[in-house]
Parts: structure tokens; C-alpha cells; sequence
């Protein structure tokens, strides 16, 4: 049953409810906030029933839940096999009732809103055989379930069509879109077709277009293949820097420390571990497992109600007074030698609190230190995925700034130097074309002239040959220029290397030294660093002790100074309500009367008394109105009676008043006539 409620609440606390309920607000509500909730889910599954059952009376209500879940097929559990019991449940709203259905419902509502949408097509209207005699109203209940059938079809092809993941419309765009590609390719390669088709030796063309197509084709996957080796070899030089400073570091801190310092670290970290499984862990289990016993018991507990409630908070204050009583009794007993032990005891609780404390900031600095070095180690991977570099310090940062401005400024007039080339490669090859034009038509007339002439070929041949001699020597001439330019530079790069030889030489020998002084510096200002960062780490623990013991006497100031407050707070409530009583009884005992009328119960014992003889009278008058009220009302029935009669009377009267006028004027005009 309670994990039929849990799975209520849960439904009904998303969308499109949104109750924000909980187990025990969900259990205290009453019969008419039941029904309205089956309500809104029924209007949920069908908008028709989404009504304020308010403004409506019981019996409609039931009737209409029931008819809507007759067509949503639903059957009472076992233990309501009478039909009148259910019914009954469902008009005063019983939990046992309602709940099972609300739990019917909410399993399947997607399957339900269904079934109430094809209900109000497919129900069919029963008619009485005697109807069906007449030719007319047989005719439609025909047509009335044809249509029915279709509509089954087309549900059925809907729901086919839902269920394909197909779209008539995606499919027709994409064959649109297929088809003008299709026609486009077809034009492409038919207006090439005729380009290629005018040039001699096309098919020898095209050989040799395709095989440059596919030495291009090596030379990028050679080229991309290049510049992954480089940045492999990019990425291993990184791995190795890190390496070394990662082992220097290791070295630095080897050479610094003791053995008795290690050991003293690893005492200390024995320590806390042991504090921690032997003495915080263990209370935090206990009290984890107390709350869940309790909260257990909690949830086994039938749902308490508001008076439920108000009953155990004035258990419990009743409990905390004598709690604070017995407290007080003890304080007054003990002897002033136990003042000591119970200083002792307090410092000794303030300590351990203190050291629970320390423990668990510890225990949160461990865990956010080990967090933030997760997230370090995350941003490095991401950072070398990347394929950044170690951050910049310093000189190196400006260093680096003032390059990427030289850079900036080479890359600007690089820029406009593209943008002027671009400019002439646009007119040189609209020249281009122009000449090409002009020598495809001075070609045709030569192959013309050509063709009258019997030398057809001629001219190509001649080309051919003029063309290749001019490579040859081309070729040759390339061939000598480059051997007296290697040989040049043999010279050149030869004496260059003595050159900077020569000044080198005193300047690596100035570097050595500067090297040495270097590592010198450094090995001192590493050793400064490590004593300053001692240093700066006790004095920080120093601070951060003393810091800590301020803070708890001024937490323990301000806890003394509220309890003083509230203390005096309640001697004064105590002293009004004090006093309120000695008025009180002075006024009840005093011998004068017009004291004793003041005293609240003197007041009370006359209102008392006046409420009394007013509801005698009440009484009294109730009894009056009982005993008159069947002669009364047959009074009131006679004189109905009378005046229906004397209204007859006056509509008789009435009638023959004037049927004598008709027979007088009747009368006057045959007189008439036999005057004429």
C-alpha cells in the first residue's frame, strides 16, 4: 500500500499536475480534496470532466466518474466485488476507493487519453429495435457505422504511419533536391563534354590530368602525414620537459627532507586516520543508523493530523521543563569541590568539540585539495589536447607580445601585397583568356589554310618540336646555373661557419661561466624559498589557531549573552503573569461587589448565565413556532384556496359582462335592419 502512495506521489508531483505533495500531506487529505484529485486526473485524460465538482451534486459526480471509466475498461480489486460499495465509496470519497484507481490511472494515462479520444467516435449509440422499423432512421444508423469503420481505418494507417518515423515531406524535398542535382551534374558534364571535344589528343589530356589529380592526392596525404609526426614529436618533447621537472622537483624535495621529518608526517597522518575510524566515523554511523530508526518508525507511524501534533509539541515541552528542572536541581546539589571537575569536563567537551571541528576541516581541505588537483590534471590533458604550451612568465611574456606585434605588422603588409597580387591575377587572367580566344581562332584559320594547302598537322608538329628544343636548352642552362650556384654556396656557407666560429668563442666561454653562477642563484633561492615557505606555513597555523580560539569565545559570548536575554525575558512574562493572578484573586476574594465584578470569572459566570436565558428563550420560541406551525400552514392552504375560488369568480363575471355587450349589439343592429 505505501509504495501504491509513494507512486501516486510521484506521478502527481510532475508534469502536468504539479501538486507537491508528500506521503503525509498526500495521506491528510480529506474525502472532497480526494474526489477533486481524481477529477483533475480524469479531466487530464479526457477535458470533458475537467469541471469543479463543487457545482455539481454527488450523484452526478459518481455518475459521471463511473461512465468514464466503464469505457476506460476499468475493474474494482478484489476485496470491492459489490458494485454499490464502489459506488458508494466513490460518492463519500473513501481512500480505499480511491486510491486504487488513482493508481489505475496514473500507470497508464499516455494509453487511457487514447481510449478517451477513440470512445467519443467509437461508442456506438445503441438503438431501440422499434426505431429501427422506419426506413430512415435505419438508413443512417447504417451510414452511422460505415463512417465508424472508416474511422477505425484511418486510425489504424495513422497510427502505422506515426509509428514508420517516415515524412511524406522530408521524402519529397529530398527527391527535389536529388532530381536538380541530377540535372545540374548532367548539364556540367555535357557543356565539358564539348570543351574537351575541340582539343586534339583530349584522351591523352585527360590520362595525364588524372594522373597529376592523384600525385596531388599523395603529396597532402604525405604532407598531413609530415606535420603528424611533427606534432607528435611536439607533443613527446613536452611529455619530456615535464618529465624532467616533475623528477627535479622529486630530487628537491628528496635532498630536503629527513627521515625523522618523513616519519614525524607519517605519525601525524596515522594519527588522524585512526582518530578518524576509531572515533568520528563510528558516532557519525551511530547517529546515521539512530535517524534512520527513527525515521523509520516515523514512516511505519499512521499519518498524524493536526491536533495529532499539537498534542505531542506540548509533550515535549512539558518533557524539556522537567528536563531544565532536574538540571537545575542537580546544579544546586553538587558541592563547591565538584566546581573543578565540572570546569575540567566543560574544557574537556570544548576540546574535543574543537578537535571534531579541526577534523572536519581537515577532512574538507583534504577532499578539496584532492578535487582541485583532479580539475588541474584535467585542464593540463585539455590544455596539451590542445596543443598549448607551459604559461608564459615575465620577460618571456613580453618577450613573446613584442613577437607576436613584429608578426602582426609583417602580416598586414604581407596582406596588402596578396590584395595587390589578387588584383593583378584577376587582369592578367582576363588577359589570359582574351589571348586564348584570340589564338583558338587564329589556330582554326591556320588549320583551315592548312586543309586547303593538303599539310594538315603542319603547324602543331612544328610547335611541338620549337617546344621541346626550348625545354632542352631550358633544361641545360638550369643544369649549369644551379651547379655554379651550389658551388657558391659551398663557399659561402664554409666561410660563414668560421666566422661565427671565431666570435663565438669568447662568448660560450662567458656563457659557461654565467651557467654556473646561475645554477649557483638558483640553488640558493630554491633553498630561501623553502625556508620562507616553512616559515610562512607555521605562522599561518599560528594565525589560524589563534583565529579559531576567538572565534569560539565569541560564539560562546554570544550563546551566554542570548541565554541572558531570553532568561530575563521569561522572569518578566512570569512576573505580568504573576502579577495578573494576584489582581485576579485579590478581586475574587475582596468583600466589595463592585470589585468581585471585575474579576474575570465573575465576568465569565455572567455571560455564562446570559448566554443560558437566551437560549431558554431560543428555546421557548422554537417550542411556539413547533405547535403553531400545522395550523398555520393548513391557514395558508385555505386561504390559496380562497383566492383561486374568487379569481375563478372574477374571470366568470368577467365573461358574462361580455357576452351581454355582444348580445346587445346584436340586438340594436336587427333593429336596424327592420327599420330599413
Amino acid at each position: 500500500m505505501s509504495e501504491q502512495i509513494q507512486f501516486i506521489v510521484e506521478k502527481l508531483n510532475q508534469e502536468p499536475f504539479r501538486k507537491n505533495y508528500n506521503l503525509i500531506t498526500f495521506d491528510s487529505l480529506e474525502s472532497m480534496q480526494l474526489l477533486q484529485l481524481l477529477n483533475d486526473v480524469l479531466g487530464e485524460i479526457d477535458p470533458k470532466h475537467a469541471v469543479d465538482i463543487r457545482e455539481e451534486l454527488p450523484e452526478q459526480t459518481a455518475k459521471r466518474m463511473l461512465s468514464l471509466l466503464g469505457i476506460l475498461k476499468y475493474k474494482p480489486p478484489g476485496s470491492i466485488s459489490d458494485l454499490s460499495a464502489f459506488r458508494q465509496g466513490l460518492v463519500t470519497g473513501s481512500k480505499p476507493v480511491i486510491h486504487p484507481v488513482l493508481h489505475w490511472l496514473l500507470q497508464r494515462t499516455n494509453e487511457l487519453k487514447k481510449r478517451a479520444y477513440l470512445a467519443r467516435f467509437l461508442v456506438k449509440l445503441e438503438v431501440p429495435a422499434e426505431f429501427l422499423q422506419d426506413d430512415t432512421v435505419a438508413d443512417i444508423n447504417k451510414q452511422y457505422e460505415e463512417l465508424m469503420e472508416a474511422f477505425k481505418n484511418l486510425h489504424k494507417e495513422c497510427e502505422q504511419l506515426k509509428t514508420s518515423g517516415l515524412s511524406t515531406a522530408e521524402i519529397r524535398r529530398d527527391i527535389s533536391a536529388m532530381e536538380e542535382e541530377k540535372d545540374q551534374l548532367i548539364k556540367r558534364v555535357e557543356r565539358l563534354k564539348k570543351r574537351v571535344e575541340t582539343v586534339q589528343n583530349h584522351q591523352r589530356m585527360l590520362e595525364i590530368a588524372r594522373q597529376l589529380r592523384l600525385e596531388k592526392e599523395r603529396e597532402e596525404s604525405l604532407a598531413q602525414q609530415k606535420q603528424e609526426q611533427k606534432n607528435q614529436l611536439f607533443h613527446a618533447e613536452q611529455r619530456l620537459q615535464r618529465a624532467q621537472l616533475q623528477l627535479k622537483e622529486m630530487h628537491h624535495a628528496v635532498v630536503d627532507s629527513k627521515p625523522e621529518s618523513l616519519m614525524k608526517k607519517l605519525e601525524e597522518e596515522i594519527n588522524f586516520n585512526s582518530y578518524l575510524v576509531t572515533e568520528k566515523i563510528p558516532r557519525e554511523l551511530e547517529s546515521k543508523k539512530n535517524s534512520a530508526y527513527f525515521l523509520q518508525k516515523v514512516v511505519a507511524e499512521p499519518a498524524m493530523s493536526q491536533s495529532d501534533l499539537n498534542v505531542l509539541e506540548i509533550k515535549i515541552n512539558e518533557v524539556n521543563a522537567q528536563i531544565n528542572q532536574l538540571i537545575e536541581k542537580r546544579m544546586m546539589k553538587y558541592e563547591p569541590i565538584d566546581s573543578k571537575f565540572s570546569m575540567y569536563r566543560q574544557q574537556a567537551s570544548i576540546i574535543s568539540r574543537k578537535k571534531e571541528a579541526k577534523a572536519e576541516e581537515l577532512q574538507a581541505a583534504k577532499e578539496e585539495m584532492s578535487s582541485t588537483e583532479k580539475q588541474m590534471l584535467q585542464k593540463t590533458s585539455q590544455a596539451h589536447e590542445l596543443e598549448g604550451s607551459e604559461v608564459l612568465k615575465g620577460d618571456e611574456f613580453k618577450h613573446y607580445v613584442n613577437k607576436l606585434r613584429s608578426k602582426n605588422t609583417f602580416y598586414k603588409k604581407k596582406r596588402l601585397e596578396i590584395a595587390e597580387i589578387t588584383a593583378e591575377y584577376g587582369i592578367l587572367q582576363r588577359t589570359e583568356e582574351l589571348l586564348k580566344q584570340r589564338h583558338e581562332a587564329i589556330q582554326q584559320q591556320l588549320q583551315a589554310i592548312e586543309d586547303k594547302k593538303g599539310i594538315s598537322g603542319y603547324s602543331y608538329t612544328q610547335e611541338e618540336l620549337e617546344r621541346v628544343s626550348a625545354v632542352k636548352s631550358e633544361m641545360d642552362e638550369m643544369k649549369g646555373r644551379t651547379l655554379d650556384n651550389m658551388s657558391e654556396m659551398v663557399k659561402k656557407l664554409n666561410a660563414m661557419v668560421a666566422e661565427k666560429k671565431a666570435s663565438l668563442a669568447p662568448v660560450i666561454k662567458e656563457l659557461r661561466q654565467l651557467r654556473q653562477k646561475c645554477q649557483e642563484l638558483t640553488q640558493e633561492c630554491d633553498e630561501k624559498k623553502i625556508q620562507y615557505d616553512s616559515c610562512a606555513a607555521g605562522l599561518e597555523s599560528n594565525r589560524s589557531t589563534l583565529e579559531q580560539e576567538v572565534k569560539g569565545l565569541l560564539e560562546e559570548c554570544v550563546q551566554e549573552e542570548s541565554n541572558y536575554r531570553y532568561i530575563n525575558c521569561m522572569k518578566r512574562n512570569l512576573e505580568v503573569q504573576l502579577q495578573r493572578a494576584k489582581e485576579e484573586m485579590k478581586a475574587y476574594v475582596s468583600s466589595d461587589p463592585q470589585e468581585r465584578r471585575k474579576a474575570i470569572r465573575e465576568q465569565y459566570t455572567r455571560m455564562i448565565l446570559e448566554q443560558e436565558n437566551l437560549g431558554k428563550k431560543l428555546r421557548e420560541k422554537q417550542k411556539v413556532v413547533r405547535e403553531s406551525h400545522g395550523p398555520n400552514m393548513k391557514q395558508i392552504k385555505m386561504w390559496q384556496d380562497f383566492e383561486q375560488l374568487m379569481e375563478c369568480k372574477r374571470e366568470c363575471f368577467l365573461k358574462q359582462q361580455n357576452q351581454t355587450a355582444i348580445g346587445q349589439v346584436i340586438q340594436e343592429g336587427g333593429k336596424d335592419r327592420l327599420v330599413l
